[in-house]
Formats: C-alpha cells, structure tokens, sequence
C-alpha cells in the first residue's frame, strides 16, 4: 500500500470537505478554513516541487493543523460534559495556538469560571464523571477483542514470511476465489478478515474500528456488534468470491478488515434509518453518507484497494443494522468522520 499516495488524498479530500461545511450556515468557525487553506497550499507546493513526497508532506500538515485538532476539540467537549473543566482548559490551551477561534477564547472563559465553582458543584461533577466513564474505548469488550485478534493475526502472519510475498499470505488463509470455489477452502472467507498488508493497512483498519465501533457496540450491544463485524466481513468476502467468478471483478488475493469496517458503517446506517424520528438520526446519516463518499472516492482512485469488497460489506451492515438495532437509540451513538 502507497502510503504516499494515502497521505496525498487525504491531505486533498479532508481540506475540501473542511471548506465546504464552513460555507455552510453553523460550520466550523474561520480557524478551520484558514488551516484547511494551509494544508493545500502545503500540498500543492510540495507536489510542484517533489511530488514523489507530496503525500507525505501533505498529509503531515493534515495531521497537524486538521486531524489532531479536531481529536484535541472533541475531548476538550467530553472534559467539559464529564464537569471535568481543568482538563478541558489545559487541553484547549494547548490547542488555542492552532485555531485561535473567538469561540474556543470564550469557552477557555467559560471552563476557567466554571472550575472556580467546581468546589461547589463536586456532587454534579462526580454525576457527570460516572456517566462518563460508560463512553471509555474498555467499555467496548468486542471492539478491543477484536482490535487484539487482528495484531494477533498480523503477528503470526509476519512469523510465518514476508507479507509481501503473494505465496505467504496465501498460506496463511488470504482469500483466493478461485481456491474456495475449485478446492473448497470456505475458510479463506473468514480467515482473510484477520489478515492485512502490512502495518499501514493494519493501522488504518484498526483505527476505523476504534474510533466506529465503540459507539455501535454500547448502541446495539457486544453480541449484536460481533454478528455485524463476521456476518458483514463473510459477506464482503463471498461478494468477492461470486462476482469474479462470474468475470466482473479480477482479484487474485485479497486480505484486510475493510468489509467488516464498512459492515460496521453500514450497520450505523441501518441504525439511524430505524430510528430516523429522533433529533440527531438526520445528521448522523449524513455523517454515514460523508464516510461511504470518501470510502468511495479513496476505492476508485487506489487499484490496490477492492471496492466490491467494501461494497459487500457495506451492504451486508446495512441491513444488519436495520434487522439488529433496538427499538430506542442511545445517546451515545454518534459517528463522526474526521
């Protein structure tokens, strides 16, 4: 996987996206445009002058001015609704400087006021705190069960060769169509969704699933999110399997998370499509749809990367998460591309 080639569409696609949501009535403040702006102009002249390190460059000025900052704001947010307002001050101190926003002045403000009244305020904060610590990543058994079982995975699959050697990973159970439907070998559906390649691949998928699951998990529940993640990674791999053997897609070997990642973004659409009356299912959907355009958009410019793959899962977690969503959603549950 062209890492370069990873950082450059980021460091594109995520500056874009900024720019048009501060067009829109309620964006993000003018600190975001100004730094959204940067990151072009980083890339843009990187590309001009060595655009084999285009994406990197590029994607470090995202990662610093965009990614991390948007992280940085929303914990400062879950400080804040947790009475935790100490840690929301220092946390937003240190990210003044990158988006020096009249907005994040007056919350500074409001966090230093509301942590000289904290005394006698302890027994709401002590409410808020409890609740809080419901929303933890350790909250989500399945999800780190499942981040675990994928190192796992990539610690005997690089023990047994080199990843990038197509005979290794072929070995050790990535999916060949043609083997599951002339041989038999029905296991390399499941056994490919644990193995990835290399330790870009691994990291992002991980990702994904830590910052998406989660909330699905605590939404739906751990069972329910584990039939989401096999059933919809199953599907995406038979998806696969069935559509080269009949001559639309040529794939020869095929490893990674990714369907089961897309189950989970489908399942978060089949979520909020089954509770679509309640006040925050619109912009949550348009989240989702926001997630599946850059999926997309990242699928069609990467030849690496199978889109049928992701296709298969996205739909497979669609109607799972229309089939296995409660009958009342939970607070909780909010899906947020960076």
């Amino acid at each position: 996987m062209d890492l370069n080639h990873i950082f450059l569409f980021l460091a594109l696609i995520s500056p874009l996206l900024v720019l048009a949501r501060t067009l829109r009535p309620g964006g993000p403040y003018r600190a975001w445009r100004i730094a959204a702006l940067i990151v072009l102009c980083v890339t843009a002249f990187t590309w001009i002058c060595a655009p084999r390190i285009a994406g990197y460059a590029g994607g470090l000025a995202w990662m610093f001015l965009l990614f991390l900052p948007a992280i940085g704001l929303r914990k400062v947010t879950e400080f804040a609704e947790r009475g935790e307002y100490r840690a929301a001050r220092i946390l937003g101190t240190l990210l003044q400087p990158l988006h020096p926003s009249d907005e994040l002045r007056r919350q500074l403000q409001l966090f230093r006021h509301l942590e000289s009244e904290a005394g006698n305020r302890r027994r709401a904060v002590m409410t808020r705190l409890d609740r809080g610590q419901s929303q933890k990543p350790w909250r989500a058994p399945a999800v780190m069960t499942l981040i675990l079982l994928n190192v796992v995975a990539f610690v005997l699959e690089i023990s047994a060769g080199d990843w990038r050697d197509p005979g290794v990973l072929h070995r050790v159970g990535a999916l060949d169509p043609y083997a599951v439907v002339e041989r038999g070998e029905y296991w390399r559906l499941f056994s490919a969704l644990f193995l990835h390649g290399g330790i870009a691949h691994l990291g992002f998928n991980l990702f994904a699933l830590y910052v998406l699951g989660p909330p699905l998990e605590r939404a739906i529940g751990s069972l329910r999110f584990v039939i989401c993640y096999v059933v919809s990674g199953l599907a995406s791999s038979a998806g696969v399997v069935a559509l080269t053997v009949l001559g639309l897609v040529e794939v020869n070997l095929l490893v990674g998370a990714s369907g089961c990642i897309m189950g989970v973004v489908g399942a978060w659409a089949g979520f909020w499509i089954r509770h679509r009356n309640a006040p925050q299912a619109r912009q949550q959907i348009g989240n989702v749809l926001l997630i599946v355009a850059i999926q997309t958009a990242f699928d069609l410019s990467t030849p690496q990367v199978s889109l049928s793959a992701h296709a298969g899962g996205l739909i497979a977690g669609f109607f799972l998460g229309l089939i296995l969503a409660p009958t009342h959603p939970v607070k909780s549950a909010e899906p947020r591309p960076e």
